[in-house]
């Protein structure tokens, strides 16, 4: 957008402008920021008053600030100075709300001075501030591009914060967590557990644990915790608690992951399906309007193509689980064009031809594609793809586990996303967590698995050939 200014001379009284904005929770956190107020009472997330309710007011000099936004942009426009702003407040607001902002002039001095009655109202017209502005008016025309300001991205993370809401309303699903024998690992558990999320059921060296739980102030009383002598015990216990049916998901404690899938895949006793099993990052993603998927960067080292067509479908099932009925398949390569000398493109489009004819069901899949393809709107048109995938994937499917791994921690670590994840292919979803992984990280990787479990009980993995 580009914005014309009205010079001193050009100006009249009478004359006025009016712009709507509508208040959103991230202004108020770019205001918190970039003036260092951190009332809480203007923090969509935090309870100001003690009520127990967030409140979430706009800030008010926030709302005098949009008058700026007039003067500045509209009239006078660009090359516009401040000399003075009167305001009282009135009505307050709140994200979600739109509000009309508006300035109309109603005096000319010297020296290219000019006054204005300036106000914000609400869409019923009540008053939020009102007030007069004197500017210095532009002597010369001016053209300014909007283009030119940076652009902000608030990191926050609302798609987990609605999923665990979401989740926060189901019964707890029983977890069996195998050798729950270190602080992060043992704090994982209770962390789900005091949100209702698992009742888990602890499976490893009992004196090690409670000694744990009480090192860290835990209460374990209520906890039900089953000795095991040593992590390949504690594993074949607790997927034995799961094919049995006590547990409905399985957690990784603090042992290697290969010990406790050994007994998952073994053929009596364990947890094995038709599928192949698959790790599925689960992000969110500032700036993303979705959840994102990547798979696999965990399990499967160099897949085949038999081995990709079970990582896109659990990927899919998944998908729907957490609410998406129709997921976009992204089948990621270096290029988005099919080259013989490049197998995973290969892999890719015969994955792609599959889906068409029906041997992925439940979503959408297209590849070979790019990253910058598979995840922009404006790069997928400039490489002149057409393809309901290309430029709005919800999953990204890596050619072998380094690039996936690489993905997955570049947007964690440097992107600022959070991560839960999920491993896939089981008779029960299997919640693999990394000592890494902050508070809501793990918090999501136990209502992703909370989700998935009540799908299956509903008849969503029956409908989609997932289990054995």
């Amino acid at each position: 957008m580009t914005y014309e200014n009205r010079t001193y001379d050009e100006l009249s009284v009478g004359d006025h402008a009016e712009i709507s904005r509508l208040c959103r929770s991230e202004d108020f956190f770019v205001f918190a920021h970039a003036s260092g107020n951190h009332n809480p009472m203007h923090l969509p997330d935090a309870d100001g008053d003690g009520d127990g309710v967030p409140e979430g007011i706009a800030p008010a000099m926030w709302i005098g600030s949009l008058i700026s936004a007039v003067l500045g942009n509209v009239l006078p426009g660009p090359g516009t100075l401040y000399r003075s702003q009167t305001l009282r407040f009135g009505e307050r607001a709140e994200a979600g709300d739109t509000l009309t902002i508006g300035v109309r002039v109603t005096e000319k001095g010297p020296d290219r001075v000019v006054v204005l009655d300036t106000w914000v109202r609400h869409a019923d017209g009540s008053m939020v501030a009102e007030g007069v502005a004197e500017v210095i008016a532009p002597a010369r025309k001016m053209v300014f591009a909007e283009s030119h300001i940076p652009g902000l991205t608030v990191q926050r993370h609302v798609h987990f914060d609605a999923m665990l809401e979401h989740a926060r309303h189901l019964p707890p699903i029983p977890t069996a967590v195998a050798a729950p024998e270190s602080a992060d690992a043992l704090e994982g558990a209770l962390l789900g557990m005091r949100h209702t999320l698992i009742t888990p059921i602890l499976v490893g060296d009992a004196a090690r644990i409670r000694a744990l739980g009480r090192d860290l102030g835990e209460d374990l009383s209520d906890v039900e915790i089953i000795d095991a002598p040593d992590h390949d015990a504690a594993a074949a216990q607790a997927v034995a608690l799961v094919a049995s049916g006590r547990a409905k998901a399985l957690m990784k404690g603090h042992l290697h992951t290969d010990v406790l899938l050994h007994h998952v895949v073994k053929r009596d006793g364990g947890l094995r399906t038709r599928r192949r099993l698959s790790h599925i990052f689960v992000m969110d993603v500032p700036g993303v309007q979705h959840l994102l998927m990547i798979t696999d960067a965990a399990i499967n080292i160099a897949p085949d193509l038999e081995t990709k067509v079970d990582i896109v479908q659990n990927a899919i099932d998944l998908a729907h689980a957490l609410g998406n009925p129709a997921p976009r398949v992204g089948v990621l390569s270096a290029v988005e064009t099919v080259n013989v000398r490049m197998p995973s493109t290969l892999d890719a489009a015969v994955l792609s031809k599959m889906a068409e004819r029906g041997q992925i069901r439940g979503g959408v899949v297209d590849g070979p594609l790019a990253m910058d393809n598979a995840m922009s709107l404006e790069a997928a048109k400039t490489k002149g793809l057409t393809s309901l995938v290309a430029g709005r994937a919800d999953i990204l499917v890596a050619p072998n586990i380094e690039a996936g791994n690489m993905l997955a921690k570049q947007l964690t670590f440097v992107g600022h996303a959070e991560a839960g994840g999920l491993v896939m292919g089981a008779a029960a979803p299997i919640i693999l967590t990394s000592r890494a992984d902050d508070e809501k990280a793990r918090l999501a990787s136990c209502a992703i698995a909370a989700l998935y479990a009540v799908w299956r009980e509903k008849g969503g993995a029956a409908r989609r050939g997932a289990v054995d």
